[in-house]
């Protein structure tokens, strides 16, 4: 503790000592300010850390905020601003129109009422007995077989129909196998887990495998590409129990490309060698997060350019808002670079009708002074918050990801965020958690696969169970043949699909 004087003993020190007395006070003080106020910034970072934990954890999950100009910043994965449409408030004869009166003929019988209901069948199941004629030879001990149809997985009693309601239940209802046995043991059909695991394990082996690499050649033609990764783990992979594998994710780019490409790739690591090798030969735009592998990609491959996502830039800004809510974040720095985030949005949105070429333009016109006046915003007010604050480190993130963050100026192809390949991986995620088949790198290996086309399919606007049907009924014709030129009437674009297995509304 520091020593204090009475009047008496100060008498007795010299002017000089007397100064020197009040300088070690002075310096004294000044570093207890220094440790008070740094306190203070650890106690407020401590706070903010616990009010968006608690935010995560039992808050709502999107948010809506208004402010000037009548602008919504929706705070979701989505992460979307919606621009204003004009909407004309409709007549009330519009809306419930007058009923017609129909004039009754006396003696004469009229139409009769109609209505419609409609019924559910629950899963039922055939049994299918096949003939082959056999026949002796005119020796009397040569036995001829007619020749047999090709099958699904010869001498296995599976069928494109089973397989494909397997299939349609796992990896687009998001149902794990042990739920799939018990609701076919309820019907009287035995099949246990490991029998569908390994039926759906040789098929995306032999049959669908074709297919993934026919859509891996046609990703590559598409100049602008999207790319993202989420862990996953595989109990029996050679490692210690716990372990994380990865799924990574790529698509076609979400504006102007026709028809969308959505393709899982399974690998043990994060590391760089796995999109570096999925992406051999690739020349173009990759779409992606701020992830440095990215990033590397970028330096080593000249073919190469990555550009940023918006979406990620505003997140820990976000993050903030929502844990201080709307009123108190008002005043915020956090708040302030949302919006100017959202404006940039809300004009790009509306360029979307444009062709790339003039949309491009109109970036540069419209978009890129925004965008210029946001960085010079965040590198004036850098310094007002701490480093280690959730808005501070939204701020170092868009300057580190400045350079990628601007490419997107420069084209018109591609999006202003990765929310699309984000979309894609979510059907995943759902169904890892039900995951009873993924214990083996085979069965991630597999479920990369289908997962591939069960998403392609349904961005494609397919039915799921349909087209995996009609996969498994058309491929095991082909494998003897020397090309897989058949494939081009498989792919989910293809004309030459039938037509159940599209969307109604494909079909007009």
């Amino acid at each position: 503790m520091e020593k204090t004087y009475t009047e008496i003993e100060l008498i007795k020190y010299s002017k000089k000592d007397i100064i020197q007395l009040f300088l070690n006070q002075q310096e004294l003080l000044a570093k207890q300010s220094e440790q008070l106020e740094q306190m203070n910034k650890n106690i407020n970072l401590l706070i903010e850390a616990t009010k968006i934990a608690k935010q995560q954890k039992f808050g709502r999950s999107s948010e809506k905020m208004e402010w000037e100009g009548q602008m919504e910043l929706c705070f979701n994965e989505a992460e979307v601003t919606i621009a204003e449409k004009n909407v004309i408030e409709p007549e009330f004869e519009e809306v419930c129109p007058k009923p017609y009166k129909r004039k009754k003929a006396k003696g004469k019988r009229l139409p009769d009422e109609i209505y419609k209901r409609l019924q559910f069948h629950p899963a039922t199941f055939e049994v299918e007995e096949h003939h082959v004629a056999v026949y002796v030879g005119k020796d009397n001990q040569t036995i001829v077989k007619a020749e047999r149809p090709t099958d699904l997985l010869r001498n296995s009693i599976v069928t494109p129909s089973l397989e494909a309601g397997i299939l349609n239940s796992k990896y687009i209802n998001a149902v794990p196998l042990y739920r799939l046995e018990q609701e076919f043991a309820r019907n009287d059909i035995n099949i246990s887990r490991q029998v569908m695991a390994n039926w759906t394990i040789q098929c995306a082996e032999r049959y669908f495998s074709l297919l993934y690499d026919r859509l891996h050649e046609e990703l590559h033609r598409c100049h602008v590409s999207q790319a993202d990764e989420t862990p996953v783990l595989v109990s029996k992979d050679g490692r210690a129990a716990g372990s994380k594998s990865y799924m990574w994710v790529y698509r076609t780019g979400k504006i102007y490309h026709d028809p969308p490409i959505i393709l899982y790739d399974y690998q043990k690591t994060r590391k760089a060698d796995h999109p570096r090798e999925f992406l051999k030969g690739y020349k173009g735009i990759i779409v992606a997060d701020g992830y440095e592998v990215y990033h590397k990609l970028e330096k080593e491959n000249p073919d190469i350019r990555i550009a940023g996502c918006w979406s990620h830039s505003r997140r820990r800004f976000a993050n903030v808002v929502k844990a201080l809510g709307k009123e108190a974040a008002k005043d915020t720095l956090a708040y302030a670079a949302l919006k100017q985030i959202a404006i940039i949005y809300k004009i790009d949105n509306g360029l979307l009708d444009l062709k790339p070429e003039e949309r491009v333009a109109q970036r540069q016109l419209l978009v890129k002074p925004q965008v210029e006046a946001f960085f010079a915003w965040i590198k004036e007010h850098r310094n007002e918050v701490p480093a280690q604050s959730e808005t501070g480190k939204g701020f170092t993130y868009c300057l580190n990801q400045e350079k990628y963050l601007k490419t997107f100026l420069e084209n018109g192809y591609v999006p202003l965020d990765n929310n699309a390949c984000e979309s894609s991986i979510r059907g995943f995620c759902i169904g890892k958690r039900n995951w009873h088949m993924i214990d083996t790198i085979e069965g991630a290996k597999a479920s990369a696969i289908i997962y591939s086309i069960a998403e392609t399919a349904k961005a494609n606007n397919l039915k799921p169970y349909q087209y995996f049907k009609y996969l498994l009924e058309e491929i095991p014709k082909h494998m003897d043949d020397k090309n897989t030129s058949f494939l081009e009437m498989l792919l989910p674009w293809s004309k030459d699909l039938p037509t159940e297995c599209r969307k109604a509304d494909q079909n007009r």
